[in-house]
């Protein structure tokens, strides 16, 4: 088998292959085939392989012709929705075209993507009493759900992407009544789940494969196969996203719903349970004043705010009101089935209140996430690795690959942080012309970035000489939202391009425009360093205004930190940097992403230069011409035409 996967994949890879004779102009790049023979001698051994393929690899078509060709059941996980859907309708079809294969495909997302059509009824019911702008909407939304053979919101274009109905009617586990629903045969988030099983390709995203991965471990009902293959794409995000779901979540958010729901199967269903009412409105009343004093405080660790008496005192009275209610709710079992599932929902919401307050676990960070009404309360462990080492099955051929997973050519921290054991790991450097296509620039003579008051200025004068240079055609990059909106401020005054601002509008609405213009200057935080592809003349300059090392406030980071440090080991090291090395990376890729490609990369902090640990971004950087004179850099862009 595996000799057999190898020559076909090599095949298809070959001057006279499927490739060559489906795209135009196609050349064989060495270090695509590389991958592909690595990932047909992975799949055919179910040996683990991590693979960092530099922009151009090709890295997509190197994992999965060997993929398709294998005829294993394969599930391809992806880190954003943008990736997941340009696989499963651009990627996959033209390849099944290529090869003459025609096996099952299923695309699956998480199940708020999908419309409720039990949702749907329920909303237009209420329709009398509804805002008229969520009413139109849900009519337009109930007009497409009639056509649509998923319910895949993704392809609803009727209505706004931040519509207030979309909210209402998607599905959620939290609303779901199972087979007692009245569609339950025709359920949109069933279909999908049902052809995800009987596929042999299945392309899903992290969030979901990890989710499917913890209910299995509950012994819950599961939403994937167990396949022989896993493929991670942009690999590097897994880390952060395990810590998600290896620790708890729990939203304030659910709570108050289920006391309003309770109220409301009081008002329509137990009119002879008046304590059902006046319990839950004493704890939504409770509710509302724990998060107000939250709220006051602003604080994002809750370890720290443990010694406050006052918020520690409220806290466990709302806990008791809650568990009150619960033994209420005991007596009236078997009368409702609303009641019955909002019952089964609250004590799961409790338990992990509780949990949260008692804040027991050594190992985790306690923190609260602060939104605009509600809170998210998260426990998140410290080394997601052991809970990891769990996930990968030896009976599976897992394979990592990403553009940015290497610190100082060195693989070793991503495996550490998954707990990887034994696998074959490779490094495949870009094939593009760095060297001559693209110049990275460190400016002389700034100010240090703890500086504001005196590094803001100086950057918005760098900014300015390259967007004038650049003729527009700019991405600039930022580690925070307050330095972006300064800048922001100071470049509507000084520079004569469209500026688009992050906030201004939805990321694929501003990269839409961007593209459209021709000559904009688009300005970004975390969401614009990665996963964005602007190809050719559009995209001539990348700016950077300081390297992204996380917060030592966060939450996370703090307690990783004390972690590490009661082994003896260095904090900054073992964490802080490698984390900024990858993000570095991920943003620095935003600006050659073609082989004919040619751009400028701007970083203003001098650090990266002046302080030893510099080394190690420099080490993990594309191989550019170098330069510390601002106007180099300027002639340069003013050469790419």
């Amino acid at each position: 088998m595996n000799e057999r996967l190898t020559q076909q994949v090599l095949d298809a890879f070959s001057a006279d292959g499927a490739l060559a004779k489906a795209i135009k102009g196609f050349s064989l790049r060495l270090v695509q085939q590389q991958m592909a023979e690595a990932v047909s001698h992975s799949i055919s051994t179910s040996q683990n392989l991590v693979v960092e393929a530099g922009t151009g690899v090709g890295k997509t078509f190197a994992y999965l012709i060997p993929a398709l060709l294998s005829h294993k059941q394969i599930i391809v996980s992806t880190g954003s929705k943008n990736l997941q859907e340009q696989l499963f309708y651009k990627d996959l079809p033209a390849l099944l075209l290529m090869l003459g294969l025609s096996p099952k495909v299923a695309l699956l997302k998480g199940r708020n993507n999908y419309l409720c059509q039990h949702l749907m009824e329920k909303e237009l019911s209420g329709a009398s009493s509804m805002d008229t702008q969520i009413l139109d909407d849900l009519l337009r939304i109930n007009q497409w759900a009639g056509q649509t053979t998923d319910g895949d919101l993704g392809g609803l274009t009727a209505v706004s992407e931040s519509s207030q109905a979309l909210p209402l009617i998607s599905s959620a586990k939290e609303t779901c009544i199972g087979q007692r629903c009245e569609h339950y045969d025709i359920c949109f988030t069933r279909k999908a789940r049902n052809r995800a099983m009987d596929a042999q390709i299945i392309v899903v995203n992290h969030h979901l494969f990890l989710a499917d991965k913890i209910i299995k471990e509950t012994g819950f009902a599961e939403l994937l196969p167990d396949p022989d293959v896993v493929i991670f794409d942009e690999a590097h995000l897994l880390p952060d996203i395990a810590v998600t779901y290896f620790g708890q979540q729990c939203s304030t958010r659910v709570i108050a719903d289920l006391l309003q729901q309770f109220a409301d199967i009081y008002r329509t269903e137990l009119r002879d349970a008046k304590q059902i009412e006046l319990l839950s409105a004493r704890c939504l009343t409770l509710l509302n004043d724990w998060q107000q004093a939250l709220f006051d405080t602003g604080d994002t660790d809750w370890r720290r705010m443990l010694s406050n008496k006052a918020l520690s005192a409220l806290s466990w009275s709302l806990l008791k009101e809650l568990t009150t209610l619960k033994s209420v709710l005991q007596g009236h079992v078997g009368r409702s089935d609303n009641l019955d599932d909002a019952l089964e929902k609250l004590d799961t919401q409790t338990a992990k209140l509780e949990l949260f307050f008692l804040c027991e676990n050594n190992q985790a960070a306690y923190s609260i996430d602060y939104g605009h009404r509600y809170l998210m309360l998260r426990i998140a462990p410290i080394d997601v690795a052991k809970e990891c080492k769990k996930l990968f099955d030896e009976k599976v051929a897992w394979i990592f690959t990403s553009a940015t997973l290497q610190i100082n050519q060195d693989l070793s921290l991503f495996t550490k942080q998954l707990g990887i054991g034994n696998c074959k790991q490779l490094l495949l450097q870009s094939p593009f012309d760095y060297a001559n296509n693209a110049l990275f620039c460190v400016p002389r003579h700034l100010a240090s970035v703890s500086n504001h008051s005196a590094i803001l200025p100086q950057f918005v004068d760098v900014c300015v000489q390259a967007v004038e240079a650049a003729q527009g055609r700019t991405f600039i990059l930022f580690t925070s939202h307050r330095m972006l909106n300064q800048v922001a401020v100071a470049l509507q005054r000084r520079v004569s391009y469209p500026l688009l601002v992050q906030g201004q509008a939805n990321k694929q609405s501003l990269l839409k425009k961007y593209r459209q213009l021709g000559n904009a200057v688009l300005l970004g935080t975390g969401a614009f360093w990665e996963g964005v592809d602007v190809r050719g003349k559009l995209l001539s300059c990348v700016i950077i205004d300081k390297l992204p090392f996380v917060s030592p406030e966060d939450n996370l980071y703090r307690a990783r930190s004390e972690s590490i440090a009661r082994e003896g080991k260095d904090p900054f090291t073992e964490i802080s940097l490698p984390q900024a090395v990858i993000s570095l990376n991920q943003g620095v890729g935003r600006l050659i992403r073609d082989e004919k490609d040619k751009g400028v990369l701007i970083l203003c902090d001098n650090r990266i230069v002046n302080r030893p640990y510099g080394q190690a971004f420099l080490n993990s950087l594309p191989p550019m011409a170098r330069t510390r004179e601002l106007n180099n850099a300027v002639k340069f862009l003013q050469q790419v035409k």
